[in-house]
């Protein structure tokens, strides 16, 4: 296996309170608990309150990952958010985040790749610790995906839950940390899941936002579904193969949190074995690019995630964009 480059020094995650469960939905739309698990294997999703924003979400999870590293705001020197939800276009949830915290010797700016956000933002941190530009760098996934969410469509409605997660960076010693990462995307298939309104092409309050709900997500799911088992089986591949290693030596394979299926296909793909595959979409549903973070936080505390361990991050999203990493933990 390759040297590591940056080390995990801290790790935090954060979801709301308030928890919808299947049953809940059952109340709001035509579907019930056993097409719901059956299709996604979700069984209950974490929604925001009304005042509970994305940058304070984040701000959760960032101050539980900077007491884990041994750090105060004030040491970061890089703040990455990765969001799909920003709470607002000008300026970066980031800059809000910096703001929240007090980290007053921090760079701040948002990343947008969807639920690949995360690792996108790994590896940009992990860049700039190798080039000497940064020695602390904190990166965010954090989301507020209800607030895009049709709840009249019950095909994406019952997919997505709230929440962040979070993970300090600093330059390791070689024995621990990011090995290696692909990224990867395709922008030829942005209509298979996208917002269409909202931005400068459709404007708030044009005909298209509000008649045509254009402002919520939409998604063609059994595209995305054959799309993303292909691109995620792709990327574990490319990963594994950058770190001279093979699916043998993964001791735990932790992917997006979109969908059941997509996971159990993607492990199937990669060859390893759903013991060693880290799994709580049930309790969270699709955080996007905090699904991840908030896994790896989860499964660490439950002590599946231990020092010395081998593991694979996959995971893909809207764009679409994909991605992969090999970390010594």
């Amino acid at each position: 296996m390759k040297a590591a480059t940056s080390v995990f020094a801290g790790l935090g995650a954060y979801t709301p309170e308030k928890v919808l469960t299947n049953a809940d939905f059952e109340k709001l739309l035509e579907t019930s608990d056993t097409w719901i698990r059956e299709r996604t294997g979700i069984s209950e999703r974490h929604i925001a309150r009304r005042d509970e924003t994305t940058a304070m979400m984040a701000a959760e999870a960032s101050k539980a990952a900077l007491k884990e590293a041994g750090f105060g705001p004030e040491d970061l020197d890089t703040i990455i958010c990765a969001t799909a939800t920003p709470d607002r276009l000008l300026p970066s949830t980031a800059c809000d985040l910096q703001a929240l915290l007090g980290a007053t010797n921090a760079k701040a700016f948002d990343i947008q790749a969807a639920c690949s956000g995360w690792i996108y933002g790994l590896v940009m941190g992990d860049s700039l610790i190798q080039s000497g530009a940064s020695e602390r760098v904190l990166v965010l996934g954090a989301e507020k995906l209800t607030s895009i969410m049709d709840w009249t469509d019950r095909t994406t409605a019952v997919l997505f839950g709230d929440g962040a997660g979070a993970a300090v960076l600093t330059k390791s010693d070689g024995t621990r940390g990011i090995v290696s990462s692909y990224l990867k995307s395709d922008g030829t298939l942005a209509e298979l899941l996208w917002r269409p309104a909202g931005g400068t092409v459709c404007p708030p309050n044009e005909q298209g936002q509000l008649e045509g709900r254009g402002y919520y997500i939409k998604m063609a799911g059994r595209e995305v579904f054959k799309n993303a088992v292909r691109s995620m089986a792709d990327a574990a591949s490319k990963a594994l193969d950058k770190a001279g290693i093979t699916s043998e030596q993964v001791d735990l394979l932790v992917p997006h949190q979109a969908n059941l299926r997509i996971i159990e296909a993607t492990a199937n793909h990669a060859n390893i074995p759903m013991d060693r595959v880290y799994v709580n979409v049930d309790r969270y549903g699709n955080t996007s690019s905090a699904s991840i973070p908030i896994a790896l936080d989860e499964a660490r505390r439950a002590g599946r995630l231990k020092p010395g361990m081998t593991v694979l991050l996959v995971t893909f999203g809207a764009g679409f964009t994909w991605g992969s990493m090999v970390v010594k933990w």
